[in-house]
């Protein structure tokens, strides 16, 4: 699954498992001023079946923004390696490069998926509903909710999802977009992989099926 260089950055503009939120978050932060490519990047897109709107960039920290950079790995071009204790996510590229995306990532440690898995299928707009586990922790949160969600501007895997499977079975952790945009680089859900709405759409379509996920242990950093 090779990835050219030119394929690899062609397409950048300009330059469920457990996955909503337990916490409310401090979304008042002092930014600088906002790069016009990113303003590019994450407007808003009309040409979907449902309206994915602009990203407030002031309530996302800079570093948490779609970009490419050196990224020194043993893993084979289009691998994705998800790095939950710095909270990204890298789709490896060729020469020791890799497209980097912020990620949410879950609330506690437990919760996270660690290892080696698979993408086995991919959606678009898909529903979700909570686990058995969700609702048996957080019954009135997820009980009305067991029957799931359709896919749709209020689902909370947002316009894509991408499946985890580990020997051919369903680990139950996607990566996946966000209502939520202002949670990325923070440990918030209950073990999923939550990209901006843009970022989804923009991995989702550089990401065959059969593709290769590796999530780091928490407080590694290398692979």
């Amino acid at each position: 699954m090779n990835i050219s260089r030119r394929g690899f950055i062609m397409g950048m503009p300009l330059v469920m498992a457990g996955c909503v939120t337990h916490e409310r978050l401090d979304k008042t932060s002092s930014q600088p001023l906002i790069d016009p490519s990113y303003t590019a990047m994450y407007a808003s897109i009309d040409n979907e079946p449902y309206p994915v709107p602009a990203v407030d960039l002031k309530r996302v920290k800079p570093q948490f923004l779609r970009r490419e950079v050196d990224y020194e790995t043993k893993e084979q071009p289009g691998t994705i390696i998800v790095d939950p204790s710095a909270r990204y996510a890298y789709l490896v590229g060729e020469n020791g490069r890799a497209l980097r995306y912020g990620v949410g990532v879950g609330k506690q440690e437990a919760f996270n998926f660690q290892g080696e898995a698979t993408i086995a299928r991919k959606a678009e707009w898909p529903g979700w509903r909570p686990t058995d586990n969700m609702i048996a922790r957080e019954p009135e949160r997820y009980g009305p909710l067991k029957d799931g969600l359709p896919g749709g501007s209020r689902n909370p895997l947002g316009p894509r999802a991408l499946y985890l499977y580990r020997d051919g079975r369903d680990t139950y952790y996607r990566l996946h977009g966000t209502v939520e945009p202002w949670t990325i680089g923070t440990m918030v859900s209950s073990g999923c992989i939550r990209l901006l709405n843009q970022d989804i759409i923009d991995l989702y379509r550089r990401t065959p099926v059969g593709t290769k996920v590796v999530v780091l242990p928490i407080g590694s950093t290398v692979t």
